[in-house]
C-alpha cells in the first residue's frame, strides 16, 4: 500500500508571470458609467412618486413605499439575476397588499412579506424560476388586468374627493353617491395630473423632443402640487410620519390556514412578475445594440433569489413587497444604462429623499397621487394584450381570470384562470370529428382536431367502414397524433394494404403527405444537407437482425418523409442520380406547401428583383444561403469565374452582356451585387495556365480575367492590391479573388446600360454596384467598403464588423 504524497508546491500551481516591464495588476477601482448615473436620475424621478402612490392605494404608511422602493434598488438590484430590472412596490401587488392590510392589519403584513421572500429563497434554491413561465399568458395578462381596474375603480373615489371602499363591487355601488357629492379642488388637481400625464409624452417638434426626457409622472405631480400651493387648495396631502415612529414587521397573527394562503398569493404574484419582467427586459436589451455582449441574460433563478432577499429586508423594516416593475425597468434601458449600478444609486437617492426632502414631499396632494395610480392601473389593461389572447382564442381564460380577480380576489382569480385554461385544453384536445365519405376517387376519410387515445374508438369505426382493397385517403388536419391513435392507423394501414387496397395519408392540404410507419429509422437531416459524405443523423435503436439488410427499404424511408438530404442510407459517401429524384420529392413534401402561395403570386405578377447579383458557378456558393433571400428577390447570372465581360469583347457569347441589359432596362434593378469567393477553380487556372498552347473553349473564356491577374502583385510583391480588413489575404490565389472582383466592377460600368442608369442617379439614388467576398471554409462574406484603405486600394469589410448598408 503507498502513501499519498503531496507534490511540491511550485510543482502544484502555477504561477502567474507578468510580462517584461509590466507593472502588477493593482486593486480595482470602483467605476460607474455615466451613463448608468443618468439613467439612476431617470428612474429614480419616477419611482419617487409612483412609490408614494401605490402606498396609498394599498392603505399602508406612506413611507412603506419609500422603504420598498429603496430596498428594492439596492438589495434585489445587486443580488437580482436581472441587471438592468428594476424592483421596487408594483401596481401588480396593490390589491394583494390593500386585502392583506385590511384582514391583518399593517405589521402583520409585513411578516407576510418577510415569510414569502423565504418562500422565494427556496424557489430559487431548486432553480424552479423557469416553471413559473408555464403559467398562460392569457392567465398573467387576465391577472394585470384584473389588478389594473380593481386599482382604477378604487383610485377613481380618492381622485373625486371620497375615500374607496373595500372591494370593488361596493366601490361600484358607492361611485354614483360619489359624483353626486364632489369636491372641486381634489378634481382640478386630479384633472391636471392626468392631462399633463397623457399630453406630455405628446409633445410636438423640437421643445417636445427636449422636454419629453423628463418623465411625465414627475411633472404631473409636480404641476399639480404648484398647483395646490399657488392656489391655496384646502385638499388632504402627503403626511409622512417621523421615522422614530415606523412601525417595523410583528410576528405574524392570525389563522393559519389564511396565513399560508396569504403567503402564497404574494409569493406567486410577486414571483410571476418580476420573472415576466426579467424576460421583458432581455427583449429590451436586445432592441439595443449597443448593449450587445455588455449585459448578460437573465438569471431568473438568481432574479428570484434577489427578490427573496428584498422582500425579507423590506418586510423587516416595514416596506412594501417588491417585484419587479416594468415602467421603471423599461425607463432604465430607455435611458441608456448599461449595468446594475443604475438601479442600486436610484435606490440611494430614494433613501436621500426619504430623509431630507420630507418637506417637499408633503406638500403633494393625494388626489395627484390617486390620478397617477389610476392611470398606471388603467394601462394595465392593454387593448394590445386582449388582441393577442383573441387571435390565439384564449380570451374565455383571459375574461374569466380578470373577473374573478376583479370580484373574489387575485389568487381565486387565478385559480379560476387555470381551471379554465385546463378546460379550454382539454376541449381542444378531445374536439375531434371523423367523417367518411364516398367520392370518385374512392373512400374519404377526414380527421378534424387532435388525434388522440380518446378519438380511437370513432377512429377504427370509421377505418372499418372501408371495404377490403378499396382506395382511401385519410387526411389529418391537426397538429398532433399520440401514440395509441398512430398504432391504430398504422395497423389498419398495413391489413388494408396487405388485403389488396391503398392508403394515402395527407396532411392539411391536398399533396402533402405525412410519414408513414416503416420498418427503418427515420432520417433527421438538416436543411442544407449536401448528398455527398452524407450520414443520416439517426435516432439510436436495436441490431437489426443480420438478415434486415436483405431487403431494401431506402425508397421507402424516402417516402416516409424528410428533409434537405432525407432518405439517404447511413454511410452513404457519393451521390447518384436519385438523389435529385429524392430531393425533389422531399421539396414537393415539405417545402412546396409552404412557398405555393408564394410563388402563385410571382406566376400572377411577374418577376419585380431589385437585386442582380453575379457570382460563380461553383456548386459551393448557395446564393440563396448566403443572402437569405427567397423567390423573387434576386436576379441570378452565374459563370466560370464570375467574369462580366467587357463590351465588345464577348466573341460571340454575349449572355453576360444581355442579362445585365435585361436587369437594368426592363427588370430596374436597383443594385447589382459582383460575387467572388475562397478557393476559386478559375482563379486557380489563371495562376497557373501557361500562354500558348490549344485554346480551348474554357481558356478562351479565362482571358476575361487576365486584367484581374495583371492588378494582383505576387507573393514577393508585398502585400498590394485588395484586401480584406481584419487580416492579409492568405495567399496570392485570394488575392487574385479580390482583385478579380473590382476589376469586374470596373468592367461591369463600361456596359452602356449601367452607365446610363449610374448618370441618372436622381432623389431615389439609382442604381448601386457591390462587391462582395464570400469565404466557403468560414462561412463569412465580406463587402467592399466604400471608401479605400489609406495605401488607395479597395478594402472587403466583413459583414456585421461595420454597418456597409446605412
Amino acid at each position: 500500500m503507498s502513501a499519498c504524497v503531496p507534490a511540491p508546491a511550485d510543482s502544484a500551481r502555477t504561477k502567474h508571470v507578468h510580462p517584461p516591464h509590466s507593472p502588477p495588476p493593482g486593486p480595482r477601482r470602483f467605476h460607474i458609467a455615466g451613463a448608468d448615473v443618468s439613467a439612476s436620475i431617470a428612474v429614480f424621478l419616477i419611482a419617487l412618486p409612483l412609490s408614494l402612490g401605490i402606498a396609498l392605494a394599498t392603505g399602508a404608511p406612506l413611507q412603506a413605499g419609500l422603504v420598498a422602493a429603496a430596498v428594492g434598488g439596492i438589495v434585489a438590484g445587486r443580488i437580482g439575476g436581472c441587471p438592468l430590472q428594476v424592483s421596487g412596490p408594483a401596481a401588480g401587488l396593490t390589491v394583494v397588499t390593500a386585502d392583506l392590510i385590511q384582514q391583518y392589519g399593517w405589521r402583520t403584513t409585513c411578516a407576510i412579506t418577510v415569510l414569502a421572500g423565504l418562500a422565494q429563497l427556496g424557489l430559487g434554491c431548486l432553480r424552479v424560476a423557469r416553471s413559473a413561465l408555464a403559467v398562460s399568458p392569457a392567465i398573467v395578462h387576465g391577472m394585470l388586468a384584473g389588478i389594473g381596474v380593481t386599482i382604477a375603480v378604487a383610485q377613481l373615489h380618492i381622485v373625486l374627493g371620497g375615500t374607496p371602499q373595500s372591494a370593488v363591487p361596493e366601490n361600484l355601488a358607492a361611485l354614483p353617491a360619489q359624483l353626486a357629492n364632489l369636491h372641486p379642488a381634489d378634481v382640478a388637481v386630479s384633472t391636471l395630473t392626468l392631462t399633463l400625464l397623457f399630453l406630455w409624452p405628446r409633445l410636438p417638434g423640437r421643445v417636445g423632443r427636449v422636454l419629453g426626457k423628463l418623465p411625465a409622472a414627475l411633472i404631473a405631480v409636480a404641476a399639480a402640487t404648484a398647483l395646490a400651493a399657488l392656489a391655496g387648495l384646502r385638499l388632504p396631502k402627503v403626511d409622512l410620519p417621523s421615522w422614530s415612529s415606523h412601525a417595523l414587521a410583528a410576528l405574524p397573527d392570525g389563522p393559519v390556514l389564511g396565513m399560508v394562503a396569504a403567503v402564497l398569493t404574494t409569493t406567486l404574484v410577486c414571483s410571476v412578475q418580476s420573472l415576466l419582467g426579467a424576460v421583458a427586459v432581455d427583449k429590451l436589451v436586445a432592441a439595443r445594440p449597443g448593449l450587445t455582449g455588455r449585459v448578460r441574460r437573465s438569471d431568473l433563478d438568481r432574479e428570484l433569489l434577489g427578490q427573496g432577499a428584498a422582500n425579507i429586508v423590506s418586510g423587516s423594516l416595514g416596506g412594501l413587497p417588491i417585484a419587479g416593475v416594468a415602467v421603471r425597468s423599461s425607463a432604465n434601458v430607455a435611458a441608456g444604462a448599461v449595468s446594475r449600478n443604475s438601479t442600486m444609486l436610484h435606490g440611494g437617492y430614494v433613501v436621500i429623499a426619504a430623509l431630507l426632502l420630507v418637506p417637499a414631499l408633503e406638500l403633494i396632494p393625494l388626489a395627484s397621487l390617486a390620478a397617477l395610480v389610476m392611470s398606471v392601473g388603467l394601462k394595465m389593461v392593454s387593448l394590445n394584450h386582449i388582441r393577442t389572447v383573441t387571435r390565439h382564442r384564449e380570451v374565455l381564460v383571459y375574461a374569466v381570470t380578470t373577473g374573478g380577480v376583479v370580484f373574489f380576489g387575485v389568487l381565486e382569480g387565478v385559480a379560476l384562470g387555470i381551471a379554465v385554461a385546463v378546460g379550454v385544453a382539454l376541449h381542444r384536445l378531445t374536439r375531434t370529428r371523423i367523417t367518411h365519405e364516398l367520392t370518385e376517387g374512392g373512400h374519404h376519410i377526414h380527421v378534424r382536431g387532435q388525434l388522440t387515445f380518446l378519438a380511437v374508438p370513432r377512429l377504427s369505426r370509421v377505418l372499418h367502414q372501408v371495404p377490403h382493397g378499396a382506395d382511401a385517403v385519410v387526411e389529418l388536419d391537426g397538429s398532433f397524433m399520440d401514440h395509441a391513435a398512430y398504432e391504430t392507423l398504422q395497423d389498419w394501414q398495413k391489413t388494408h394494404t396487405a388485403q389488396g387496397g391503398s392508403v394515402d395519408i395527407t396532411g392539411r392540404r391536398p399533396g402533402i403527405r405525412i410519414s408513414e410507419p416503416v420498418e427503418v429509422d427515420d432520417c433527421r437531416c438538416r436543411p442544407w444537407t449536401a448528398w455527398r459524405n452524407h450520414q443520416c443523423e439517426r435516432p439510436p435503436t436495436a441490431t437489426a437482425p443480420p438478415d434486415a439488410g436483405s431487403q431494401d427499404t431506402t425508397g421507402v424511408a424516402d417516402l416516409a418523409g424528410g428533409t434537405g438530404g432525407a432518405g439517404r442510407r447511413e454511410g452513404t459517401t457519393t451521390s447518384s442520380p436519385t438523389d435529385l429524384a429524392r430531393g425533389i420529392s422531399a421539396f414537393q413534401r415539405n417545402t412546396a406547401p409552404h412557398v405555393r402561395g408564394e410563388l402563385a403570386r410571382l406566376a400572377r405578377e411577374g418577376q419585380q428583383p431589385s437585386q442582380l447579383f453575379l457570382t460563380c458557378a461553383d456548386s459551393r456558393v448557395v446564393t440563396s444561403m448566403i443572402t437569405s433571400s427567397g423567390p423573387g428577390d434576386l436576379f441570378v447570372v452565374r459563370n466560370v469565374g464570375n467574369f462580366v465581360p467587357p463590351p465588345g469583347e464577348e466573341s460571340g457569347d454575349d449572355s453576360v452582356s444581355a442579362a445585365i441589359e435585361y436587369a437594368v432596362d426592363v427588370l430596374k434593378v436597383r443594385s447589382i451585387t459582383v460575387c467572388g469567393h475562397s478557393g476559386c477553380g478559375a482563379m486557380q487556372a489563371l495562376l497557373s495556365t501557361e500562354p500558348g498552347g490549344a485554346q480551348t473553349p474554357l481558356k478562351r473564356w479565362l482571358r476575361h480575367g487576365l486584367p484581374s491577374l495583371a492588378r494582383t502583385p505576387g507573393d514577393g510583391d508585398g502585400a498590394g492590391g485588395p484586401r480584406l480588413a481584419g487580416r492579409a489575404a492568405a495567399d496570392t490565389a485570394e488575392r487574385l479573388c479580390l482583385a478579380n472582383v473590382v476589376q469586374q466592377l470596373e468592367h461591369l460600368r463600361a456596359h452602356e446600360s449601367v452607365a446610363r442608369a449610374l448618370a441618372a442617379g436622381g432623389a431615389d439614388g439609382g442604381l448601386e454596384l457591390h462587391g462582395m467576398y464570400f469565404h466557403v471554409g468560414e462561412a463569412q462574406a465580406y463587402l467592399l467598403a466604400e471608401e479605400a484603405g489609406e495605401d488607395g486600394e479597395a478594402v472587403f469589410r466583413r459583414v456585421l464588423e461595420t454597418d456597409l448598408t446605412a
